[in-house]
């Protein structure tokens, strides 16, 4: 975790150094602006272990391509350090399996959100759009919601089936926290000087957390490929004042 910020910090006060001399050459001037919009981000997770286990319940596996999720980001630059914006991003979403198995209503829900700080670099030596480096610190959550079911329920009998010993309501939550260095490309492109479109990708991170089970039981021997790490592409219309 340590050598990936390292790596990040390095990289941006690299670039603004080189950008600092570049400017002297091209004639560069500063950018500035500040904008907030909505996202849509298609995240790809890796879906192989849970897939291995839905199989096995009879239902469809979550697509190998990715989810969509939606959410939201801003930022602004500060004007004491060049071509350096601050901001924050976040986005959520949920992807769900389901079906009649042997006469029970199966589901399997895999929902995700992450969220946190941005920093980035905007690149002096592109003109009229921002191509921007960075990263995200922040945090998130991941979450398998299991439910296998049947018939009809009542209040009395929901109580009752939690007595039996063969009950017709399964429902299992597992679900972990983790902390996230993701590292983000951004290309903002304005339409005019108050409405632009943002194109990106990044890598989510999951570097901290332990699988929980129900009411926060731990969960052991959970395969080392679950976890939240994830690639993804982003788009969205932004609105601000911006001058590249």
């Amino acid at each position: 975790m340590k050598k990936i910020l390292l790596i990040l910090l390095v990289t941006i006060f690299s670039a603004n150094l080189f950008a600092q001399d570049d400017e002297e050459y091209v004639g560069n001037i500063s950018k500035f602006g500040a904008a907030g919009g909505v996202t849509g981000t298609w995240l790809m997770p890796n879906f192989d272990e849970l897939n291995s286990k839905v199989k096995m319940l009879g239902l469809e596996e979550f697509s190998k391509s990715g989810m969509i999720t939606w959410g939201g980001a801003g930022y602004a630059y500060i004007m004491f350090w060049n071509n350096i914006r601050f901001g924050g991003m976040g986005y959520g979403g949920v992807s769900t399996t389901e079906g009649i198995v042997n006469g029970y209503r199966t589901q399997v829900d895999y929902t995700i959100g992450m969220g946190g700080f941005t920093i980035e670099y905007t690149l002096p030596i592109v003109k009229d759009i921002a191509v921007s480096i960075g990263c995200i610190l922040g945090g998130g959550t991941a979450q398998i919601d299991i439910y296998k079911n049947k018939g009809d329920f009542t209040w009395g009998t929901v109580w009752s089936d939690i007595q039996a010993v063969n009950s017709k309501s399964e429902y299992k939550k597992i679900s972990k926290s983790f902390f996230t260095i993701t590292p983000t490309l951004n290309i903002d492109i304005p339409l005019n000087r108050f409405i632009a479109i943002r194109v990106g990708a990044g890598y989510q991170t999951d570097l901290t957390g332990d699988w929980k089970i129900d009411n926060e039981q731990t969960l052991y021997n959970t395969p080392n490929k679950m976890n939240a790490n994830a690639f993804f592409v982003q788009t969205g219309l932004f609105f601000g004042f911006f001058a590249f």
